[in-house]
């Protein structure tokens, strides 16, 4: 017996040691003052603070802290970011990433080191596919599910004709690639697009080509303040009122708030998370409205993410007994994470993890019925449907 108490008590202390330190600090690699501040940004540091506290030290005692920067959607600064987490302040992973360019950027950084990568913002498909690493996990969304999804439910409603307008940049170049792709093998037609630097004021002229084209469906490969600018000048340009179809691939609630239902309604877009699903978002949307700062907002699917991200990887930590990036995430791959935002997830050998996809339609002014009631259900996409096929990604991580 004693024998047998004094190994559990040499195994928990082993466990321990493994934890570099003695304690995880987990960073969250943000937006804080570009076109992402409202989805990411600050949101993203109290989301991720609130599930170090739901995970109350996972039963060892073990101690969280969470640190945060702004990337400022450069690539070189990102990456300069986590070089110093990596070698001099000891952050153990990194969470949230909106901006793909950033995202692939930092997961080539940490391959093979001891940090996991939790890329909960980030929407390039890349990291799954080619540049799959097994120290990253991709939660939410990217270019393929919302290209694919989006493409597959509009194209279900009649949407047969296409015209893209699309950030230049990896976010949406990969958005628009696999929509395209979508539409031309199911028998559609992709008319053209038009491209846009990030950060974009005036939309008129893209929007005067998108009407010209006479295309059934005016695709937004974009996000954040992007897509608030383009929606507020289609309602004004009267798109919506030539019959054309205005449909979103990565807008959140934030932006919908922000666009205003007026000019907003008829929206059509793909999420992966909505406050107002069931009882357990509202719960959490609850508990995050009472975060400092966040009064009178409810968290994005971006924000959703980095929690049920954050408090995946801790709890693989205190089940593996090391924080170290490979063993973390080897872990959640093994044991599905506890999740009552997501649906049905669960990580795969490739590091995407899979969840339902939502259909949204917003909502007309006079049909909400409180603020951010939003959007009404229009379908719903498997877990096992949403995302690329495992074996068509190419990442070399899958035998």
């Amino acid at each position: 017996m004693w024998a047998a108490a004094a190994a559990m008590m040499l195994g928990a202390a082993a466990a321990r040691a493994e934890v570099s330190d003695g304690v995880v600090r987990v960073g969250v690699l943000t937006d804080m003052s570009g076109p992402f501040q409202d989805t990411n940004g600050m949101g993203s540091v109290e989301a991720a603070r609130l599930a170090a506290e739901d995970f109350a030290g996972g039963g060892r005692n073990i101690r969280v802290e969470i640190v945060f920067a702004d990337h400022q959607n450069k690539a070189d600064v990102g990456s300069a970011i986590a070089r110093k987490w990596l070698d001099v302040d000891k952050v153990d992973a990194v969470v949230d990433v909106p901006n793909s360019s950033v995202g692939l950027a930092v997961n080539a950084l940490l391959r093979d080191t001891r940090m996991a990568l939790l890329a909960s913002a980030t929407a390039t498909s890349d990291l799954t596919g080619k540049a799959c690493s097994p120290n990253t996990v991709q939660w939410v969304n990217d270019a393929w599910a919302t290209g694919n999804t989006t493409a597959a439910a509009m194209m279900k409603r009649g949407g047969q004709s296409w015209y893209f307008l699309t950030v230049n940049y990896a976010l949406g170049q990969g958005i628009e690639a696999e929509a395209s792709r979508y539409v031309e093998s199911h028998g559609g037609v992709v008319k053209g697009a038009s491209r846009h630097p990030l950060g974009t004021a005036d939309f008129s002229s893209l929007l005067l080509q998108a009407q010209g084209s006479g295309a059934k469906v005016v695709g937004l490969a974009n996000a954040g303040q992007d897509a608030i600018n383009i929606v507020k000048q289609a309602a004004e340009f009267g798109l919506k009122d030539g019959g054309q179809a205005l449909v979103a691939f990565l807008v959140f609630i934030n932006d919908v708030h922000a666009m205003g239902l007026k000019d907003a309604q008829g929206l059509l877009l793909t999420e992966s998370f909505y406050w107002n699903m069931d009882d357990a978002t509202r719960d959490f949307a609850r508990r995050f409205a009472a975060r400092p700062g966040q009064a009178g907002k409810v968290p994005s699917g971006n924000q959703a993410g980095v929690y049920s991200a954050t408090l995946a990887y801790l709890d693989a930590v205190a089940r593996a007994g090391s924080d170290d990036g490979r063993t973390a995430v080897a872990e959640m791959k093994r044991q599905p994470p506890r999740d009552a935002l997501f649906g049905n997830l669960s990580v795969r050998p490739d590091g995407r993890a899979i969840h339902p996809i939502y259909l949204f339609e917003v909502k007309k002014p006079g049909e909400s019925r409180a603020p951010y009631d939003y959007y009404t259900l229009v379908a719903t996409v498997p877990a096992d449907q949403a995302f690329r096929p495992l074996a068509e990604g190419g990442c070399p991580l899958v035998r």
